[in-house]
């Protein structure tokens, strides 16, 4: 069977319930619509400071089951010529995000890359959340890492430093992510190496007399190598859109999964949900990609030796499972010399990764320094 096919599943379970749009939550003293302030366990007026409890199962871990993977392929399939319950989304021309913009979040501008949403195309997407993770980070305490990543970039241009230091503009975001589960198998070839050495002898100068002399040369002998691997996966995350650019996403990680909370739209409150781009499928690919490290470890690990190679290999999969969740950031998009730098920041861990440009001129000032110092230093050391 072929890397991309599963060779068994669980038998078709149920799918994860559908979720509408995001909708507002009225205080019920001022009337005023509530947010979810990160951290907490309720809604929060910002005016009258009244709260409401979210209302959560301790005894229920549905969130946490695992759907069977075969099974969701057919229900995404449904789902694609169904239009029951739709939510609208707002997607962006410029970077492609679909947005779903709660009733406390209206917005005329993408939160990824800052390009106006006044015109934009709304479009009928699906929100199929089971499990999220709150925000957990403030947006002072946000802006105050985000204010410190900025200050230590040196080589960035003094013109970018500014405005960016100046920029105040953070946006809270759920970021629809998946999580994939699998057992693999996996066939290969390769050669095992065994290192030896041999002592080889060589001719020298010496006090301007030519001498031999003898060394010990490190050599490898390789050896056909065959078999099978089981590695098994859990929670192997996967970006459900391509809003941003996936080097950048996985630099936010580690994510503490083993909190997730079960869905409930009041955690919304207050911010902005991008739907997912990458379906069911598609992102079952990219987690297969993901796996390759970790099987080609085992492989290494079963073919011993000092040195090994591998050849060829094939990874069947079985027993895959998945579950759709969201996870909170806080996103800054920043126009520079018509480019778009994106700076994110977990907001559940507080981990920072961003982009930026760098300056030629400062990197060509630091380069000459460095330079100086060397001949400097030679010139002292030759006196």
């Amino acid at each position: 069977m072929s890397s991309a096919d599963p060779v068994s599943a669980d038998p078709p379970g149920e799918f994860t319930p559908n979720v509408d749009a995001p909708r507002s939550f009225p205080c019920e003293s001022c009337g005023a619509a509530m947010t979810y302030p990160p951290g907490a366990r309720h809604l929060k007026c910002p005016y009258c400071g009244a709260e409401n409890d979210i209302p959560e199962d301790a005894e229920d871990h549905s969130h946490l089951k695992e759907n069977d993977y075969l099974a969701g392929l057919v229900e995404e399939d449904k789902r694609r010529e169904s239009n029951a319950a739709p939510i609208e989304a707002v997607h962006c021309r410029s970077c492609g995000a679909a947005s779903c913009l709660s009733d406390q979040r209206a917005s005329t501008i993408c939160p990824y890359c800052g390009s106006p949403l006044a015109d934009q195309n709304r479009t009928s997407m699906r929100l199929n959340v089971q499990a999220l993770l709150p925000f957990g980070v403030e947006r002072e305490k946000a802006l105050q890492i985000y204010r410190e990543w900025i200050g230590s970039r040196w080589f960035a241009p003094n013109d970018f430093l500014r405005r960016a230091t100046r920029q105040e503009s953070l946006s809270g975001i759920y970021m629809p992510y998946w999580t994939y589960d699998a057992d693999t198998m996996t066939a290969y070839r390769g050669e095992r190496g065994e290192r030896y050495f041999v002592t080889e002898s060589y001719t020298t100068t010496v006090d301007g007399k030519r001498v031999t002399r003898t060394r010990t040369v490190p050599k490898m002998r390789w050896w056909p190598a065959s078999g099978r691997v089981n590695v098994s996966f859990d929670d192997v995350l996967v970006p459900g859109s391509h809003s941003v650019p996936p080097k950048m996403a996985d630099r936010l990680a580690p994510w503490p999964l083993k909190t997730l909370r079960p869905f409930a739209r009041e955690y919304l409150a207050g911010y902005v949900t991008e739907t997912y781009q990458v379906d069911l499928r598609s992102g079952f690919s990219d987690a297969q990609q993901r796996m390759q490290p970790e099987i080609d470890r085992a492989i290494c690990r079963d073919i011993g030796g000092d040195a090994q190679r591998i050849h060829s290999k094939s990874s069947e999969y079985a027993n895959i499972t998945y579950k759709h969740v969201l996870l909170p950031v806080w996103l800054s998009a920043y126009a520079y010399n018509q480019r778009t730098f994106r700076f994110i920041v977990n907001a559940q861990t507080g981990a920072i990764t961003g982009e930026r440009p760098w300056s030629v001129w400062k990197i060509t000032l630091a380069v000459l320094a460095g330079l100086a110092t060397v001949v400097a230093l030679f010139a002292l050391f030759q006196s």
